[in-house]
């Protein structure tokens, strides 16, 4: 690849976000307050997307761990929205300006990413990028303002990553309150502007079933953002997962997998657990999807796996939460209601009396009656 840069692709260094021959201006007001008729009468603009059904306008935040692709996916999607390409190989997006803040990385190095994502394509024009900006809190959010005024079709702006234009924390506030701060800023230049604004940020070392458990910090990084994304990815394997959730988005899980020679992330078709599991869970989860309700003898006779393998890998997957069982031992996957007609369990026959159970809660014998025996006269004791 060569050294040379193209001359529309804008490498901005320094702490102001500028593009030459550009000219500085106010960030303009933005409206906060309406009497209620005012409100219901006025006609908003439907939600602008960055990623449709992924990356809406607002606060987005994007976290995951350490060397996981987060900067490659941000990269990659930043390039596509500004080219109005594919974003994650397979949502086409609406072009618009892109302000990308590559924080971590010198330009050489952003260089190269770039030319392993482009992959001989030419940069977009619309894309600028810079490897430095200051603090949120000290004006730098008045520099990507300025950049907004300058760009109104901006789509989106990037923040990789977000520590390192958080700023200090002011003094007397509590943990949750200092995170929620520090987020206002950014929120406030995505709701101004009418922008996503995505901020690049860390998962914490410990595992939690509740993936808005695992963002770094406290709960008031995720409770000021209008969407939270995270990545997760097992170390030494190519397949991840995408959970979203957020204010204008559903909540959603998709799979991802990630092709590091051209440096990008790639939506796969179907649910995570389709590529994330073993072959054979995959294969059952796929069978009970279609075929709920089964025993491990119909899905072994449907799916061709041996009815040992499936015997024992069915209760060991309802065990790790992957499928349901019944009390007749039928599979299903989460979510799929139960079978209407699973036959009841057969009742129990009475025992049999004897004259240590014959007798009820009122003390009366519940043995049947016994007919009277006759007696004859020359029976009858004299």
């Amino acid at each position: 690849m060569t050294n040379e840069r193209p001359p529309h692709l804008r490498l901005v260094a320094g702490d102001a976000v500028h593009v030459p021959g550009d000219q500085g201006a106010s960030p303009r007001p933005f409206r906060t307050s309406w009497t209620a008729d005012e409100l219901m009468s006025v006609t908003f603009p439907p939600t602008k997307w960055a990623v449709p059904g992924v990356i809406a306008e607002g606060l987005n935040l994007l976290a995951g761990p350490p060397k996981v692709g987060k900067s490659w996916l941000s990269l990659a999607t930043a390039v596509a929205v500004a080219g109005g390409g594919k974003a994650l190989e397979a949502i086409e997006v609406e072009p618009g300006p892109v302000l990308y803040l590559a924080l971590e990385d010198t330009p050489r190095r952003l260089q190269s990413r770039m030319g392993k994502i482009l992959g001989g394509k030419p940069a977009p024009r619309g894309l600028t990028l810079a490897t430095a900006c200051e603090t949120l809190p000290r004006g730098g959010d008045q520099s990507i303002a300025r950049w907004l005024e300058r760009n109104p079709g901006a789509r989106m702006v990037v923040i990789d990553v977000f520590a390192k234009v958080r700023g200090t924390t002011p003094p007397g506030l509590s943990a949750y309150d200092a995170d929620y701060a520090a987020m206002s800023r950014a929120k406030n230049l995505a709701d101004t502007y009418g922008v996503a604004v995505v901020l690049v940020h860390h998962v914490r070392k410990m595992g939690s079933d509740d993936f808005l458990e695992q963002v770094s910090g406290t709960n008031g990084l995720a409770g000021a953002a209008d969407a939270t994304l995270v990545l997760k990815r097992q170390r030494g394997t190519a397949d991840g997962v995408l959970h979203v959730t957020g204010r204008d988005v559903e909540e959603a899980e998709y799979a991802m997998a990630f092709q590091p020679a051209a440096g990008v992330w790639h939506l796969l078709d179907g649910p995570p657990e389709d590529h994330t599991l073993g072959e054979t869970r995959a294969t059952i989860v796929r069978y009970l999807r279609a075929n709920p309700n089964s025993t491990p003898k119909t899905i072994a006779d449907g799916t061709g796996l041996s009815y040992e393998n499936v015997r024992k890998t069915c209760p060991r997957m309802a065990s790790d939460g992957q499928l349901c069982v019944d009390a007749n031992s039928r599979y299903r996957v989460p979510a799929t209601p139960a079978s209407e007609g699973v036959p009841g369990v057969p009742s129990v026959p009475a025992p049999a009396l004897t004259s240590t159970n014959a007798i009820n809660e009122q003390g009366q014998t519940t043995l049947p009656a016994v007919p009277a025996v006759p007696v004859h006269e020359e029976d009858a004791p004299s």
